[in-house]
């Protein structure tokens, strides 16, 4: 049976354009910031985080009122939460014995809305 010959080798009558190469040479990123970036993306390929994060652009919420908001329990709440807090995309404070959620930041919700700008058009 054949093998498959190395990808140069089956390359040899394209045309490649080095300019292209170097300028998305130029525009990538380092390892690490790919992660985190691919880390960002999929904390908000889920569902629920997603309806969490939509709830605090509108302000600061507690556990239990974001679990009654999307109808899970206020533990299901708070593992979503923690992987958020890991991401820095929320942050909290306390209360008394409340702890109140919010976005860490406005690039949080700049970024939920340019991904709904995108998905509208």
């Amino acid at each position: 049976m054949p093998t498959a010959a190395p990808f140069t080798d089956q390359c040899q009558g394209r045309t490649l354009h080095p300019e292209r190469i170097g300028r998305a040479e130029a525009a990538a990123l380092p390892p690490a910031e790919v992660a985190r970036l691919a880390q960002l993306f999929k904390a908000m390929g889920d569902p629920s985080r997603v309806r969490i994060l939509r709830a605090l652009g509108s302000g600061e919420m507690c556990v239990c009122d974001l679990a009654a908001l999307i109808g899970v329990t206020e533990s299901a709440i708070s593992h979503q939460l923690r992987l958020l807090r890991t991401l820095r995309l929320v942050a909290n404070r306390r209360e008394g014995p409340v702890l109140y959620y919010r976005l860490t930041d406005d690039h949080v919700g700049r970024l939920m809305a340019l991904a709904l700008e995108y998905l509208r058009e």
